[in-house]
C-alpha cells in the first residue's frame, strides 16, 4: 500500500526491503485504530488511547517492541536514532510540543507529510497533516527504531529492557 501511493520507492535492495515491510505493517497496524477514542493514560482500543500509549501499543504489538509510556521518555530512549525532517519515512516516531514543553505529543509517521495520533480528550485516532500550522510551529523532532529483525532491533530490545527495568527500580 505504501509502495503502490508513493511514500516507499518500489524497487530496493532486499534489507532495505526487510525495513520497509516492516515500516508498512507498523503504519497499517497503526490504521486499524483510527476512530478509537482519545483517554487520558490509555493505552488499548478497549478503553482507549493518549498518545503516547497509541505509539507503545502499535509498536509493542506490529514489531515487538515495547516503548516507555511517556511520550518524552520516547523520544530520549537510548537506541532510537535521531531523524531529520526531512529524511522521515513511514513508521518514524514525530514530537511535538503541545503543553509548553518539548517531546510532550508524539504520533507515528505514515508518509507525504502525515502522522497518526491519538489527539486529545474527545477526539479519536486520525491522521493529520503536519505541515499545517499548529504542527509546523509545534514539530520538536522525531525518532526511528531499527526494524530489521535480529541485529539491531534485538539490541534495542535489550537496552530497552535494561532502561525500564532501571525506571521501575527508580534508578536512571
Amino acid at each position: 500500500m505504501l509502495v503502490e501511493r508513493g511514500l516507499l520507492p518500489a524497487a530496493t535492495p532486499q534489507a532495505v526491503r526487510k525495513v520497509s515491510d516492516a515500516a508498512s505493517e507498523l503504519v497499517l497496524s497503526a490504521m486499524n485504530f483510527l476512530g478509537v477514542r482519545y483517554r487520558r493514560g490509555g493505552s488499548s482500543t478497549e478503553d482507549g488511547f493518549d498518545c503516547s500509549g497509541f505509539t507503545r501499543h502499535v509498536f509493542e504489538n506490529s514489531v515487538g517492541l515495547l516503548l516507555p509510556r511517556r511520550a518524552d521518555e520516547q523520544a530520549r530512549l537510548p537506541g532510537l536514532a535521531t531523524v531529520a525532517r526531512e529524511e522521515l519515512k513511514p513508521g518514524d516516531l514525530v514530537f511535538f510540543n503541545t503543553m509548553r514543553r518539548t517531546f510532550s505529543h508524539v504520533g507515528i509517521y505514515v508518509g507525504d507529510g502525515k502522522f497518526i495520533h491519538a489527539p486529545k480528550p474527545g477526539a479519536s485516532v486520525r491522521i493529520e497533516d503536519m505541515r499545517e500550522a499548529y504542527w509546523t510551529t509545534r514539530y520538536t523532532g522525531a525518532r526511528r527504531a531499527p526494524m530489521e529483525d535480529g541485529g539491531a532491533l534485538a539490541g534495542l530490545r535489550k537496552t530497552l529492557s535494561g532502561y525500564l527495568n532501571s525506571e521501575e527500580r527508580g534508578t536512571p
